[in-house]
């Protein structure tokens, strides 16, 4: 099947005379981004920008700008060797200093592919600068890049008593939309009333997948190598707030999960059971064993699960989370564990409660997920198909 010819944001700036004009009048330019910020022949947006721009300053959010941090890890302020651009870090405690310079310039534009989930931290880097340059009267530029697992708003919206650095925002576990509609519906439903410019992808369609464009795959962090891996995601992320390993330290993180004392055949069959009943539709489970390299069980040997997506259209990685997280609850009451990690990001602390039923609380979501997708409708820079 042939790929969709697309161009993201950064594509169709750089193709557009005007818009280039309108960023020269500008004295002083700063960029987010990270690898993900590359162009259509893959070369770094910032290489291109500082030829035709007055850039001259980066921002990082986590993993850097050259995505070679781990998640979590600090990144110090530093001068980029190939560029000689000071670069700032939004992430940890190099902030301030990312905020002073961000105050400073005459406009900042953010490019990072997002992948679609609330969980993810970029999307919070965005909204954070937008705060920052709405205070200091600093215009912002988003380009735009495609949607990674398609717009598809699935999952509970979260509760704002559970904000927190990976879920800050009444929006659902999926969020449905690209960075340039999320920035353009936080702007407004957050109050953050920055002057804000988002540059579209063109040819792009509502429903695609990352990988059925043709713009080159760059992982959007080093745990998310594949787009199956993104829209798994948005599942078991779930389970970094338990003593279940979501497969870091694997190939295959986010798909596999398990733990040295999982009854990975038990688990396999309920899963696959309730798949063969259509309540979890689109994929396969394959009972698997690995050993981590690095974080939760480093060195020891985990009996787990790896999910096969089959139909992306039709699998709710949401749904399958919960199913098995709740599940691993049931079949190892006395060694399943989780902290209140979990409670922000489900976003409420109704999946650690004892009565959580997946089967009445996931059917009660429809009505919510109705009201977001009515309320984001104008948002939507692109169509159905």
């Amino acid at each position: 099947m042939a790929k969709r010819s697309i161009l993201s944001g950064a594509d169709a700036l750089l193709s557009e005379p005007y818009l280039l004009r309108e960023l020269g009048q500008f004295s002083s330019l700063g960029l987010v981004t990270n690898p993900t910020g590359i162009t259509k022949d893959a070369r770094p947006v910032y290489e291109a920008l500082r030829d035709l721009c007055p850039l001259t300053a980066l921002f990082s959010p986590e993993h850097g700008v050259r995505g070679d941090r781990q998640a979590g890890a600090e990144v110090a302020e530093y001068r980029d060797e190939a560029t000689g651009l000071p670069v700032y870090s939004t992430y940890g405690p190099g902030r301030a200093r990312a905020e002073e310079a961000m105050a400073s310039l005459d406009c900042l534009l953010f490019d990072i592919q997002d992948i679609g989930s609330r969980y993810y931290t970029y999307q919070y880097t965005m909204t954070d600068c937008m705060k920052t340059a709405a205070a200091h009267g600093v215009p912002v530029w988003v380009l735009d890049r495609p949607p990674m697992i398609g717009c598809v708003p699935e999952g509970n919206l979260l509760d704002p008593a559970f904000s927190s650095g990976v879920g800050r925002f009444p929006i659902p576990a999926r969020t449905g939309m690209t960075i340039g509609e999320l920035a353009q519906y936080l702007n407004d439903k957050a109050g953050i009333g920055c002057d804000l410019t988002v540059i579209p992808c063109q040819n792009v369609v509502r429903q695609m997948f990352f990988d059925e464009g043709d713009l080159p795959f760059v992982c959007p962090s080093p745990n998310l190598p594949s787009v199956d891996c993104a829209l798994i995601y948005a599942g078991t992320c779930l389970f970094e707030g338990t003593n279940v390993s979501e497969g870091r330290g694997t190939t295959k993180p986010f798909e596999l999960f398990g733990a040295p004392w999982l009854d990975s055949a038990a688990l396999r069959r309920e899963l696959t059971e309730l798949s063969g009943a259509g309540i979890l539709p689109g994929c396969l489970f394959r009972e698997a064993a690995f050993t981590p390299t690095f974080s939760k069980y480093a060195g020891e040997l985990c009996h787990g699960i790896q999910i096969h997506v089959t139909d992306r259209g039709t699998f709710r990685p949401f749904d399958t989370g919960v199913y098995a997280l709740t599940l691993i609850r049931c079949l190892h009451p006395d060694k399943y564990e989780d902290r209140a990690f979990l409670s922000n990001l489900f976003g409420s602390d109704l999946i650690r409660r004892e009565d959580f039923y997946p089967e009445e609380y996931l059917p009660s979501l429809a009505d919510s997920l109705s009201e977001y997708r009515e309320e984001t409708a104008r948002y939507r820079l692109y169509p159905e198909e």
